[in-house]
């Protein structure tokens, strides 16, 4: 069965915590249409940086590389990202479980991070990652629509 993978990672600093740059932030896109080259073999990656002002970055990288967990099983795939690095805030004691997918569904799942550098000496960094994944056949332009599921572990960031 096809699996259709597209992560995104949308990263800021302090700088874009609020005014004219947090609208820029806030309006990055969260599902992008997919390349014409995307096949079950590579997954769409997108990065977004508040230095290029939020202008989306994309390639192609193996699936493995993905901080995701994929397994097909009883003809459902099983999606549960990983929480990476274990370092960032904030802390998730308590995660949803992770979610099935039938042939022709797809999720949306969003997870938000704070960084502090080491020793604190630089300012705090911030992620928002976005794994947009499909089960079975999909049109390019299949995470611009509404997902069948949508998890939303943001926690505070402060």
């Amino acid at each position: 069965m096809e699996i259709t993978v597209q992560w995104i990672r949308t990263s800021w600093t302090k700088a874009s915590r609020g005014g004219e740059a947090a609208s820029r932030r806030n309006a990055a896109p969260i599902g992008l249409a997919l390349p014409p080259a995307e096949t079950t073999t590579s997954a769409h990656v997108i990065r977004m940086h508040e230095r290029d002002g939020f202008e989306p970055y994309d390639t192609q990288e193996d699936p493995a590389k993905v901080d995701v967990q994929l397994r097909e099983a009883d003809g459902r795939l099983r999606v549960l990202p990983r929480v990476q690095p274990l370092f960032a805030l904030p802390p998730r004691p308590r995660r949803p479980p992770a979610v099935r997918l039938a042939s022709g569904q797809w999720a949306r799942w969003q997870l938000n991070y704070r960084f502090s550098s080491a020793l604190g000496i630089r300012d705090w960094s911030y992620w928002l990652d976005t794994f947009n994944i499909a089960y079975g056949p999909v049109d390019a332009d299949v995470f611009l629509s509404t997902p069948t599921v949508f998890i939303n572990e943001q926690g505070p960031l402060r």
